[in-house]
């Protein structure tokens, strides 16, 4: 399953910038504008990661921190950057501590160090798992339900920017752009064929991953039959 992370800043522009440069990644992304919210989605989904405000409302970043009981990373985005803040950071078993400014990009690779020491990352990011679905990105090669699915350079294409971007519909133009360029000259239906035969190639006993979303086009999820 894709690796889940909490964004909790009251700044709704800075989670909205990083839960796009997290999701671009792969990555499943909650949002909350405060410490309460962020310790219910803490609860409930039980995120891999933790992004966290020092200076939330109602319930800080401190004592959030404080509150959780299962180990979990921790990182701190916030603007307090004074040396006594940090200390106090890592003193609450932070895995690192961004302050604000900062830069997203940088911010994705400190994330993804933070997940790499926690194993939940493999080296090199080269494999993407999904349920039953495992997709290796230098090879270009996937298995399904432990079968290796033999796939064209577009059906593999399609599927990994798919899969890189869960739980976020495409429109069939956005798709065509995307993944057979600005320059291709065909229609919705090349989409359409290459969707039907992912499907096909990818069948799995317990598994749904491509989806349609009538009126826009088409998703990648992971459902249970």
């Amino acid at each position: 399953m894709p690796i889940k992370i909490l964004v909790a800043d009251d700044e709704p522009a800075i989670s909205e910038v990083v839960k796009l440069y997290l999701e671009q990644e792969g990555f499943t992304v909650f949002t909350a504008e405060d410490g309460e919210i962020a310790l219910t989605i803490e609860t409930t989904e039980q995120p891999d990661l933790l992004i966290l405000d020092v200076m939330l409302p109602k319930l800080s970043g401190w004592e959030l921190c404080q509150t959780i009981k299962r180990p979990v990373p921790v990182i701190f985005l916030t603007a307090k950057s004074a040396e006594v803040d940090k200390m106090t950071g890592f003193s609450l078993g932070a895995d690192d501590y961004i302050t604000k400014p900062f830069s997203p990009r940088e911010l994705v690779a400190r994330i993804k160090a933070v997940l790499r020491r926690s194993g939940l990352l493999q080296p090199n990011g080269t494999t993407l798992n999904f349920a039953e679905l495992s997709i290796n990105t230098a090879a270009q090669g996937v298995e399904c339900n432990g079968q290796l699915a033999s796939l064209s350079p577009k059906e593999f294409e399609l599927l990994l920017f798919l899969a890189r971007h869960p739980h976020v519909a495409f429109s069939r133009e956005q798709l065509l752009t995307n993944v057979w360029g600005y320059d291709f000259d065909g229609d919705d239906r090349t989409v359409d064929a290459t969707i039907k035969r992912l499907r096909q190639k990818l069948h799995d006993a317990n598994y749904t991953y491509i989806h349609t979303v009538w009126g826009t086009g088409y998703k990648f999820e992971v459902l249970k039959k």
